[in-house]
């Protein structure tokens, strides 16, 4: 069958749909015929979908949705009521079976499906599901009892049960199907993934909703064998797409054995996402062996009692001890941080800022506002989860003071417009506190476009956008510190 893929992420600087990439693959494996439209490199995405569809037979159109949004308080911006948009104009333009997917699809399939109108949905995985879809749509049978799918039937939506596949059963990834070159050139990096899901019992994370809760690995060869494939298109700096590349700390240590036995480490700078612990002394000599330039530890707090109550598996001590580790292999540190948590308080915020300054990151990443996906813990918290709950009288009056509109409207009870929550005690003040707590330090960024000189949210950021055309790469925190070392060291600055 032929089959038609769109990408709908149009987010700059541009990431490469990975997902999208890896489903090609599966349906082309599968003996299906694809055509893919991109519409990063899109001017104007409804004429281009127009020219795309126009006269094409397509029985079966799979369209990708990355992100719901961009995960800030401070800008709330959703990308859904495009997406929606660009779902019905699909619709308008063919009678194909239009599937919805993708991993920001897969974090609230039901509520994006009610909001763009399409026909079914893939949560999960779609390398398994969607090539038989598309096989049993070909030969006339029905696909509708397939497992992870979500369609309408009679004006209803029906969940079918959920499975998960082992990786070894994917296909060789050739890492052609988009313009990979091209993402490099604009976009700075290139991603790959060494497992799926994530065990990590964290309140807030939406990760396990959509890629399972179960830990499944890739065969460190396969991984191997796409990063060659990658590196032969003259990629060479990579960003693993994995929830926690060290757990299980185990495989990290295989992966890196592997592509230190692929000579990697002279050819390939490579970033991670880690937690940080388990993480130890010898895996940080091994990632470094391997290519690994830089890591980003997601630390959420220097608090322990918060900690406690995130259900983040480390101490503070282990922040510090992975920081140290990391600088010592020769690998640059970022520490992300999530703060205005519930319990979140002046004296767990200034131990938070006092741990990260101790621990001496290259960077620290603030973030205020826990974000509120469905499906997790913290959704069913009445206080995370009810719009109008405790905080919200705070936040409204921080807001009114500040000139902001309120994200705790009755309009975000179905989660499609972001909603965050703020510790009630702090919010009137978080914003001040944190200010007084850092000063001029300028290892710390913060995911605020209000902020354009230290902000690290990447969406529409121009200082990022800027610096990869100038010819920067890797991982966006690294290249906005090397940007911003740059501008201080720069005569005219100096001479100000």
């Amino acid at each position: 069958m032929r089959v038609a893929l769109v990408n709908t992420n149009r987010m700059q600087p541009p990431i490469a749909p990975i997902g999208l990439d890896y489903v090609a693959e599966a349906l082309v494996s599968a003996g299906h015929t694809i055509d893919l439209l991109d519409l990063c490199w899109e001017q104007d995405a409804r004429a281009a979908i127009a020219r795309f569809l126009t006269g094409s037979r397509h029985r079966l159109i799979g369209v990708t949705l990355r992100n719901t949004d961009d995960c800030s308080f401070t800008s709330r911006w959703t990308f859904l009521p495009e997406f929606a948009e660009l779902v019905q104009t699909i619709r308008g333009q063919s009678d194909a079976l239009v599937v919805l997917g993708g991993v920001g699809f897969s974090v609230m399939p039901e509520q994006i499906m009610q909001l763009s109108g399409a026909h079914a949905g893939i949560w999960g995985e779609g390398e398994f599901v969607f090539p038989e879809l598309a096989a049993r749509l070909e030969r006339g049978e029905d696909w509708r009892g397939l497992p992870n799918l979500i369609w309408l039937q009679d004006g209803r939506l029906r969940r079918n049960p959920g499975s998960t596949w082992p990786l070894e059963d994917l296909p060789p990834m050739s890492r052609g199907w988009v313009d990979n070159p091209r993402y490099f050139r604009e976009g700075g990096q290139a991603g790959f993934e060494t497992k799926r899901g994530c065990s990590s019992p964290c309140v807030y994370c939406a990760d396990p909703v959509a890629k399972g809760r179960q830990i499944r690995t890739r065969p460190p060869r396969a991984v191997a064998d796409e990063l060659a494939r990658l590196l032969d298109q003259g990629i060479d700096h990579l960003h693993t797409c994995d929830a926690e590349f060290n757990l299980p700390e185990r495989h990290a240590a295989q992966i890196c054995r592997e592509f230190v036995r692929r000579g990697f480490g002279e050819k390939l700078r490579w970033y991670a996402y880690c937690s940080p612990a388990p993480f130890s002394r010898a895996l940080a000599g091994q990632m470094r062996a391997a290519g690994c330039v830089g890591v980003n530890f997601g630390a959420d707090s220097g608090d322990s009692e918060i900690l406690k109550r995130l259900r983040r598996g480390f101490t503070p001590d282990d922040i510090l001890n992975a920081a140290r580790w990391s600088k010592e292999a020769g690998m640059a540190v970022m520490l992300d941080l999530l703060l205005g948590s519930p319990g979140e308080s002046c004296e767990s915020l200034t131990r938070t800022v006092e741990l990260m300054k101790q621990a001496e990151p290259d960077h620290a990443g603030v973030s205020v506002g826990v974000r509120v996906y469905p499906g997790t813990e913290f959704a069913s918290r009445p206080l995370a989860g009810r719009p109008g709950a405790s905080g919200a009288e705070a936040l409204l009056d921080y807001e009114r003071q500040h000139g902001r509109s309120s994200v705790t409207e009755e309009t975000h009870g179905d989660f499609t417009e972001p909603l965050y929550y703020i510790e009630p005690d702090v919010a009137p003040f978080i914003f001040e506190l944190l200010d007084a707590l850092i000063g001029d330090d300028e290892r710390f960024f913060f995911f605020d476009p209000s902020r354009p000189e230290r902000n690290y949210n990447y969406n529409a950021n121009q200082r990022l956008t800027e610096a990869i055309r100038n010819g920067h790469r890797g991982a966006y925190w690294d290249i906005l510190g090397k940007v911003r070392k740059q501008q201080d060291r720069s005569p005219q600055r100096n001479s100000r």
